[in-house]
């Protein structure tokens, strides 16, 4: 999961491949936490078992030159760099400094590398040479955290079962200081709709993040969401205009978030989720793939050179994200044009029947890719998402609010609009 992304690009009916912005390198593949609702170690793929623990200098090395080489292809000024595992701090400064300088020099005068980095923070209050190297580099960090103490080490603990807030309080500490303040590039939280979501906001707001991002826990039809265990079947039809299918635990949830934020004095921060489907109801473009229908401009190389797709698709089978490249012998054009990637660059044609025939499906875009997987779809990733009620609720709720502020807007001087 990142805290970040790149700039958005237009949908694309699929035509033509589109470059790649954003190359997420999975730096360390082993993590310091053991959280319940982790993808990577907890899902189908398990992939991760058989792959070495830190990307060697060469993959490093190798992944650089074909950035750059991709990058002079497509024309790109700046590519976006995101650093990822497992737990990426765990490599330690001085390999690090290393991988950073390796990928610089490498881009030098080709493309400016946009480093981003998303972490648990624990390293950076235990290694007091890592914020130096990040600082060095400008590596913008976003940091993971569930809420409240309590919400916090109900999910995010330590291998040992100890919870791990109080860690990650001291690395925010750290991170918010003048110092480095603008290194800071937000917080990441997962959704747990058992949670009191005003708690959950304010103890967010603490630590002052510019950026919000409220992540739905990947699941699938196969595997439904936490609360949601018969949710197992996709819908034959959308959810009328202005209803959805209860229970929406999760839509619930963010839709209080939504109005607190909303409906604050001045603004506290950015919430992604929010703003982008805010973007796309007024007719602009959202700029990841959690919602809208901008082709897919991620890719991802493994610890072991591997290039592959995102990887929350670990979520739905073995071997999901695979694409047989590597770093060795293919390129990122190779990728480009790969049909698991040309799937997902096809905009509203590649949805499926439901999400076609959906008035909500070019804000939502049919959900995250990986949440709309059921083995009994053909294709097995063209049902809606397994959030689709939610995210119906979601939407219209987002959508009434903003028809409301804007015939207020616009309503003749001296009348209310109703």
């Amino acid at each position: 999961m990142s805290a970040t992304s790149a700039p958005p690009v237009a949908p694309n009916a699929g035509q033509q491949s589109v470059p790649f912005r954003q190359f997420l390198l999975k730096i360390h593949s082993r993590c310091n936490l053991a959280c319940t609702y982790c993808y990577m170690y907890e899902a189908a793929d398990q992939s991760w078992r058989q792959r070495p623990r830190i990307m060697a200098p060469e993959t490093v090395r190798r992944a650089a030159r074909l950035m750059a080489e991709h990058a002079g292809e497509q024309g790109l000024s700046e590519v976006h760099v995101v650093l990822h595992g497992g737990e990426p701090l765990l490599v330690g400064a001085h390999r690090l400094e290393d991988l950073l300088g390796m990928v610089t020099e490498t881009l030098a005068g080709v493309a400016a590398p946009r480093f981003t980095m998303q972490t648990n923070g624990i390293r950076l209050a235990e290694d007091p040479g890592l914020l130096p190297v990040l600082d060095r580099h400008g590596v913008r960090i976003g940091v993971s955290l569930d809420g409240t103490p309590a919400a916090h080490d109900r999910h995010r603990r330590r291998a040992d079962g100890q919870g791990s807030h109080a860690a990650t309080a001291r690395a925010l500490e750290l991170l918010t200081d003048p110092a480095h303040q603008h290194l800071f590039a937000g917080l990441l939280c997962v959704v747990d709709p058992t949670t009191d979501p005003l708690e959950t906001y304010n103890a967010l707001l603490d630590f002052n993040p510019p950026r919000l991002d409220l992540l739905l826990p990947h699941a699938t039809w196969q595997s439904p969401p936490p609360g949601l265990a018969t949710r197992t079947t996709p819908p034959s039809a959308p959810p009328a205009p202005g209803t959805g299918t209860r229970p929406t635990p999760y839509a619930d949830w963010l839709c209080a978030v939504f109005d607190r934020w909303y409906g604050a004095p001045r603004r506290e921060t950015g919430i992604r989720l929010f703003e982008e489907i805010m973007a796309l109801l007024l007719g602009g473009t959202a700029r990841s793939e959690m919602v809208g229908l901008a082709p897919v401009d991620l890719v991802v190389v493994e610890t072991d050179g591997a290039i592959e797709q995102a990887d929350s698709l670990k979520v739905s089978y073995p071997g999901a994200p695979e694409t047989g490249l590597h770093v060795s012998r293919d390129t990122f054009a190779d990728a480009a044009a790969h049909p698991a990637f040309r799937a997902r660059q096809r905009g509203f044609t590649g949805l499926g029947p439901v999400c076609r025939s959906c008035v909500r499906s070019r804000v939502c875009g049919g959900g995250l890719y990986a949440h709309r997987y059921f083995p009994g779809a053909a294709p097995v990733f063209s049902a809606p998402s397994v959030y689709c009620a939610d995210l119906a609720v979601l939407v219209d709720h987002i959508g009434a609010r903003l028809r409301r502020d804007v015939a207020e807007l616009t309503a003749p001087q001296g009348k209310a609009s109703r």
